[in-house]
């Protein structure tokens, strides 16, 4: 799932590909990814696209005051492409594809950019809305988790009182941190995936909030000026537990463990954040019943 880092790279992406261009056709490729109706998506075209920005996981493109913002949920993307086809998809057809958008640019070039997503469960989301605040998703967001102060930070934990690695992806707590990155931030803090907000100490705390704005930071130093192409793989380089499971810790050289639920799964070191002591896989454990 693209979070905090990736979408802030799509955005500037935008900013510097986008911006200055004309908005063409929009091909909608599925009805379903549209959650809006007023404005159509037809309002899009022929308006001047003035800005890129993101709210937590959101993702807009102004376009002269009307926005285009997607959330591109677990398996959607945005792919740029400089020839598209001409020709308009068939709504409802197998492939990826959810939208286009086609450009006109100063250049005399004719750009799109798709969003896809891939598997069985469509989820990609799409809104036109003149203020981003219409976007239900996003007036739930909580402080973004690069701009919230540490003081702040501590508040929403204390108050939270669950798991901190549920409490930190939690997007009306703290937007912009999903699952990845997630297990990245409490792997760097030395911090357990089951630790209780309400117990972590003031140092523990001040622990995650630096190692949450480092993590972040240095990620979104990687991916911006990338190739929207060449984001996910350079998300997949630089994670040191998340998605390792049985590889060593580069930090310590224990194995790394994987807690496993219905639909994801979190990785985490034990010598580095739980003491030596394996947490109980669930799914594993139902097996072996």
């Amino acid at each position: 799932m693209p979070e905090l880092p990736e979408v802030e790279a799509l955005a500037q992406f935008l900013r510097e590909h986008a911006v200055g261009a004309v908005v063409g056709r929009v091909d909608v490729a599925a009805l379903s990814a549209v959650k809006t109706f007023d404005p159509p998506v037809t309002a899009l075209s022929g308006r001047d696209v003035t800005g890129a920005d993101r709210w937590g996981k959101f993702l807009g493109m102004d376009c002269s005051g009307l926005w285009l913002i997607t959330h591109l949920s677990r398996g959607g993307w945005l792919r740029w492409i400089d020839e598209p086809s001409p020709t308009p998809p068939k709504p409802g057809g197998k492939s990826p594809l959810a939208l286009r958008v086609h450009f006109f640019t100063l250049d005399g070039a004719t750009p799109a950019f798709d969003l896809t997503e891939a598997g069985t469960k469509k989820r990609l989301a799409v809104y036109i809305v003149e203020d981003p605040k219409m976007v239900p998703g996003i007036a739930r967001l909580g402080p973004d988790a690069l701009e919230v102060t540490e003081p702040q930070f501590a508040e929403i934990l204390h108050g939270a009182s669950q798991r901190i690695k549920t409490a930190i992806v939690d997007q009306s707590l703290l937007a912009g941190v999903g699952n990845a990155y997630s297990d990245e931030i409490l792997h760097t803090a030395k911090v357990s995936p089951f630790a209780n907000t309400k117990t972590l100490s003031a140092e523990k705390i001040a622990q995650l909030y630096e190692s949450m704005r480092t993590v972040l930071t240095d990620a979104v130093q990687r991916s911006v000026g990338q190739d929207a192409a060449r984001l996910k793989g350079e998300k997949r380089s630089g994670m040191r537990v998340h998605a390792r499971t049985g590889l060593p810790c580069p930090v310590c050289g224990d194995t790394v463990r994987e807690v496993s639920y219905a639909e994801r799964s979190f990785q985490y070191c034990p010598t580095c954040q739980t003491g030596g002591k394996v947490l109980a896989d669930r799914r594993m454990s139902r097996l072996l019943k």
